[in-house]
């Protein structure tokens, strides 16, 4: 399973609802997640830019843009995206990688 990073504004309209009907909305999407074979690992709702955050597995990075078509179709978020997240290992192994690189900057 890999690892992402979702991260989303809600649109004005979606904070109202919200206002008036409070509910923990990561809770409120859990199933959605987990119906697609992802499962939340974290999340919150960070002061700033973005109001939701959530750190979850998927099987792929196809489920992870699907999860986001989802949640963007809906109309709720004004702005949002999805981060790949590498494991320890994977960091590793791209350290590892970047070894044998040829890669010279512009001198």
């Amino acid at each position: 399973m890999s690892l992402y990073m979702y991260q989303s504004a809600y649109t004005a309209e979606s904070l109202a609802v919200q206002i008036k009907g409070p509910e923990d909305r990561i809770e409120a999407i859990r199933p959605s997640f987990e119906a697609m074979g992802a499962k939340i690992l974290a999340g919150g709702f960070p002061l700033g830019e973005y109001d939701l955050l959530i750190v979850y597995e998927a099987p792929d990075d196809s489920t992870a843009a699907a999860l986001a078509m989802a949640m963007g179709a809906g109309g709720a978020m004004r702005a949002a995206k999805t981060t790949r997240l590498l494991s320890g290992a994977e960091w590793t192994e791209s350290l590892n990688k970047a070894q044998g690189s040829q890669y010279q900057p512009p001198r």
